[in-house]
């Protein structure tokens, strides 16, 4: 099986490496392109069998399985050259949340998904978003979800809900780190501990808590009320969390929504402005 990528910037190379870092695939299968062609080359110099391609055409006539890695603004361009090679028998799959299924099918003759990768596919781990269009046969939405297995736990989610489940899974990992490097700045502020060994103290419990809430059995209530006893240090550093960190998940969410919204407006405009054409 031959796989496409129409775009290498920082998810579509994280995909490709994370493919044949954790063996899901061999270089030789992959067949990439990029507006900045010597992102690919540099791609294809670490690792030798993937194939450097020059068109988006190229990509999609070689390939039955394409990821496209571009952003929203680009899709008007890259949709009307693929649209005639991407015949019924091939699969895209887009990995841009704010493209919707029904406009990709509405372009296109062949199979459409969506998936919504995260940093965290880098290193095997982590949730990517399933969203499969009308098109797609069992075997087709089996095909990709062992093949994301690899470097992540495929989760199928619905199209509604692309937001706040990339908002968990995807913008999570920069949420989370903000909070960690601030816990961080606060421990070296208030008691000159060195920033390295705070940051390796935090690192390393950031890793156990999600064993935790993964394989451990533990719910974030559960591991909060196995971790905390009443009057004790850590019930009273909840409580000051509680009392100020309250509205604030909610505002985060209201606001990344909206800035969703915005974009879905924008593409729902861009294609809009492709029929007209």
């Amino acid at each position: 099986m031959k796989v496409g990528f129409i775009g290498t910037g920082s998810m579509g190379s994280i995909l490709i490496e994370a493919f044949i870092q954790s063996g899901a695939l061999n270089p030789d299968q992959i067949v990439a392109t990029n507006r900045t062609i010597t992102k690919v080359e540099h791609l294809a110099a670490a690792y030798p069998g993937l194939q450097v391609a020059h068109s988006n055409i190229e990509v999609v006539t070689s390939s039955s399985l394409i990821f496209l890695c571009v952003k929203p603004a680009d899709y008007k361009v890259v949709l009307s050259e693929i649209k005639e090679a991407a015949d019924p028998d091939r699969l895209l799959v887009s990995i841009t949340s704010p493209v919707q299924i029904r406009l990709l099918e509405e372009q296109l003759r062949c199979k459409v998904a969506k998936i919504i990768p995260s940093i965290t596919n880098y290193v095997f781990s982590g949730a990517t978003l399933c969203i499969f269009g009308d098109r797609l046969e069992i075997e087709d939405k089996e095909l990709l979800e062992n093949l994301l297995s690899y470097i992540s736990a495929p989760i199928r989610v619905s199209e509604n809900y692309t937001r706040i489940s990339s908002d968990l899974s995807s913008c999570g990992p920069a949420f989370l780190a903000y909070f960690i490097q601030k816990f961080i700045q606060a421990s070296v502020e208030e008691t000159g501990i060195s920033e390295e060994e705070a940051t390796q103290l935090a690192s390393e419990m950031t890793l156990g808590t999600g064993k935790l809430l993964t394989t451990g059995g533990f719910t974030p209530a559960s591991l909060q009320k196995r971790v905390s006893v009443p009057g004790g240090i850590t019930a009273e550093g909840l409580r000051i969390m509680e009392k100020e960190l309250h509205g604030m998940f909610n505002s985060l969410i209201r606001t990344t929504h909206s800035k969703y919204q915005e974009d879905l407006e924008k593409v729902e405009a861009l294609f809009h402005e492709s029929k007209d054409d």
